[in-house]
């Protein structure tokens, strides 16, 4: 395979990042369109248009302020921009992980404590809206999920709360398990989501190193813990959303039919924790194609396990389905009847630059081009097969095709296209910066295309978007 031309083979003038057009490009039209959004926002706002966002793109108000989590926020992000990046390329492989891990809660908690314990952790779930309204409420939980799709439609009774109708019941029952083993109340269910969404830094790389990119892996980790999206998962029921299908999706890559089982568990339980995760197939189909033992094995283990938790609801008495068509009804009653879908078509994707940050788009240009790099190059050989057996040959040259490609390219691909799907679908318009939380964290495997040298300025980006969101507004979960 000819491979795509490095950094390394480039005349010295041109390593450092000053000397970087294209990506400044891309840059300049990511600052653009977040310019093009707030401006935007701002009129339609003052206009009296039903953006119910006071600060658009983000669902968030202008706050300008500071707290004893800055100080905090400051220590981290230069303990990882510092000896944190050097040590990610040589440290071994489960320290790293942990470090990696715990570097990220730290983040996110220093993040939430600029607001302040109470408004940043403890009362950050407890409003009328959240999940933690309905769970005095829950006390059968048979019943409630028998009952479950009647109460999603608004202006009854017994409706249930903003968010928990918008999800399956697998949302609600998260903190509703978390109540009945002593884990009530906002700071337990902060903590948690806090805790449950930084594994993402561990089940990324995990899933990479898995599927045969390790260097990769290692050179993500430091995007993932310094993620601008911190700022949702400290915290916000999605949060949690993100943590269970990373690990779903790193239980699908790593070897062994019991894990791909595991995975497919995770995965099928992810599909009660938000509707949107049918589009999480695609990421999971990227997992399996990639994977390097025994592909079909694991697609019935995971198969087995989406359909042991589909079966356990089904049994209960919800049906999926049933729920989706309420929730798009019920969608329509509320705020989404009144938001401008031609706004947020596109705002949509300026939240999503500051969730992602402003690393996203130059890693993905930098993707595309490895991308058709890997494309153009002749695959290896193999043996042929027996004489006129085309379907046989037309899928081994796919399949070369795809490993080709790899996990740096195809897993970005992939979420990039569920973003899209989920944005065109006019079932996102706005709250995105947290609501796409599960896809971003694999965007950011685009970054492992960055050239080395570059990587800590582009980093640093990254938390001072995260630095400047928190600081500027007063986000809502």
């Amino acid at each position: 395979m000819r491979p795509a031309p490095t950094l390394a083979r480039r005349p010295a003038a041109d390593r450092t990042p000053r000397r970087r057009p294209a990506d400044v490009l891309v840059l300049a039209v990511e600052a653009a369109l977040l310019a093009a959004a707030v401006l935007v926002g701002l009129v339609l706002n003052r206009r009296g248009v039903g953006l119910h966002a006071d600060a658009a793109p983000l669902y968030a108000a202008w706050h300008p302020h500071v707290g004893w989590g800055t100080p905090l926020a400051l220590l981290v992000a230069g303990v990882v921009l510092g000896p944190g990046l050097r040590w990610a390329r040589t440290a071994r492989w489960g320290p790293l992980l942990a470090a990696g891990w715990l570097a990220a809660v730290a983040w996110t908690l220093a993040l939430a404590l600029v607001d302040g314990w109470s408004v940043g952790l403890t009362r950050r779930l407890t409003p009328q809206a959240e999940y933690l309204h309905e769970v005095p409420g829950v006390v059968d939980i048979p019943r409630m999920l028998a009952g479950f799709t009647a109460r999603i439609l608004d202006f009854q009774p017994d409706s249930w709360s903003t968010h928990t109708a918008g999800h399956p019941p697998g949302a609600l029952l998260v903190f509703v398990w978390l109540d009945r083993v002593g884990l009530g109340g906002g700071t337990a269910a902060a903590l948690c989501c806090v805790l449950v969404g930084a594994t993402a830094a561990v089940s990324v790389p995990v899933t990479l190193r898995a599927l045969g990119a390790a260097d990769a892996a290692r050179a993500v980790l430091p995007f993932l813990v310094l993620l601008p999206g911190a700022v949702w998962i400290g915290a916000s029921g999605d949060a949690v959303f993100t943590g269970v299908v990373a690990a779903g999706l790193a239980l699908l890559a790593v070897r062994g039919p019991v894990a791909a089982l595991a995975g497919g568990l995770l995965l099928g339980f992810a599909l009660y924790l938000s509707y949107g995760f049918v589009l999480v197939g695609v990421l999971a189909a990227v997992v399996l194609a990639l994977r390097r033992d025994r592909r079909a094995a694991a697609l019935v283990a995971a198969a087995a396990g989406v359909a042991a938790v589909t079966a356990v609801f089904l049994l209960a008495g919800f049906r999926w389905w049933e729920g989706y068509d309420r929730v798009v009804e019920r969608y329509y009653q509320g705020w989404a009847a009144d938001r401008p879908y031609g706004y947020w078509v596109w705002a949509n994707l300026a939240a999503l630059l500051l969730s992602a940050g402003p690393v996203l788009g130059p890693a993905l240009r930098r993707t595309a081009l490895a991308a058709r790099a890997a494309w153009r190059s002749p695959a290896a050989p193999t043996p042929p097969p027996g004489p006129g057996d085309r379907r046989v040959r037309a899928g081994r040259a796919v399949d070369r095709r795809v490993r080709a490609l790899g996990p740096t390219v195809l897993l970005p691909a992939g979420a990039a296209l569920a973003v899209l799907a989920a944005d065109l679908s006019g079932m996102s318009k706005a709250e995105v910066e947290r609501i796409w939380l599960p896809f971003v964290v694999w965007l950011l495997v685009a970054a492992a295309h960055l050239p080395a040298p570059a990587r800590r300025w582009w980093l640093a980006g990254q938390a001072l978007t995260a630095l400047a969101v928190n600081h500027l507004l007063l986000t809502v979960s």
